[in-house]
């Protein structure tokens, strides 16, 4: 069951990635910025934190 399920979303992914190479290099790029600023706050939270404790 689970390696079919692998095997459905790797040919989902290979058939996007080939109809619509732009697309899929477009979400990944808008996923990876989210992700850079999801760390950005969770660092910059953590330092707020940090110094809180410190002061």
């Amino acid at each position: 069951m689970n390696k079919l399920v692998l095997l459905l979303v790797v040919l989902f992914i290979g058939f996007y990635l080939f109809t619509q190479p732009d697309g899929l290099a477009e979400a990944v790029a808008d996923g990876l910025g989210r992700l850079w600023e999801l760390l950005t706050r969770l660092f910059e939270a953590l330092i707020k934190f940090l110094n809180a404790l410190t002061s």
